[in-house]
């Protein structure tokens, strides 16, 4: 009894220790060595936070990797996705579709959609759309941590995924901190343990808040 007591012990310990363990690795790892191809249908700008038409550090960020993409001939579509905060005049992908417009990137080549706070109600829209035009390669242009997760949403909904982390602003691999890869590996952790369950958590909760509201949803 006792023994069969203790296996039970050491196997959740081991769930406990490996399942967020195999999230880190692979939020890392998205990260330094994110799989890539140098050619797909579209390439894919996540929202960030802009202000009054000007997108944000973050953003900006997004944007300049994926006009470069473009400027490479990867892929000759850009979709630009993201809802506004309350309160705002306009949304990100608006103001990402504004940036990519004034940076000589044809209108005709940027499709805006004003969805989404969150990574996985975006995702859901641009796969939606990347259906109705019957393409499936896809690009993400994002945070080099925010790869791993993005990839995973967006394979999960059909799409074929990689991803080319910005290389300029705040979320760098070399400025981002270890809070960032934590709380990325909490989220993807979140993602696969609860979201396919349908059960999706802000992107906005902090790390503490982020902990608490998948312990109340588990408990």
């Amino acid at each position: 009894m006792f023994k069969l007591i203790r296996r039970v012990i050491s196997l959740i310990l081991a769930i406990v220790i490996i399942v967020p363990g195999y999230a880190l690795f692979i939020t890392w790892k998205s990260a330094h060595h994110p799989p890539f191809r140098n050619s797909a249908d579209v390439i894919v700008v996540p929202g960030a936070a802009q202000l009054n038409g000007t997108p944000g550090e973050v953003l900006l960020a997004r944007l300049e990797e994926a006009k470069q993409l473009r400027d490479k001939g990867y892929a000759p579509l850009i979709i630009t996705v993201g809802a506004g905060a309350p309160g705002d005049r306009t949304t990100e992908a608006a103001a990402g579709k504004f940036w990519l417009s004034r940076h000589g990137v044809p209108k005709a080549k940027i499709i805006s959609l004003p969805v989404g706070r969150d990574t996985f109600t975006q995702t859901k829209a641009y796969i939606a759309e990347m259906k109705k035009r019957n393409v499936y390669n896809v690009i993400i242009a994002t945070d080099a941590y925010h790869c791993g997760r993005s990839m995973r949403m967006a394979n999960d909904l059909g799409a074929i995924a990689t991803c080319s982390p910005a290389k300029t602003g705040p979320n760098t691999l070399e400025k981002s901190r270890t809070r960032y890869l934590i709380r990325e590996s909490g989220a993807y952790l979140a993602y696969i343990t609860l979201g396919r369950r349908g059960i999706h958590i802000s992107d906005h909760l902090t790390n503490g808040g982020l902990v608490r509201y998948v312990y109340d949803r588990v408990s």
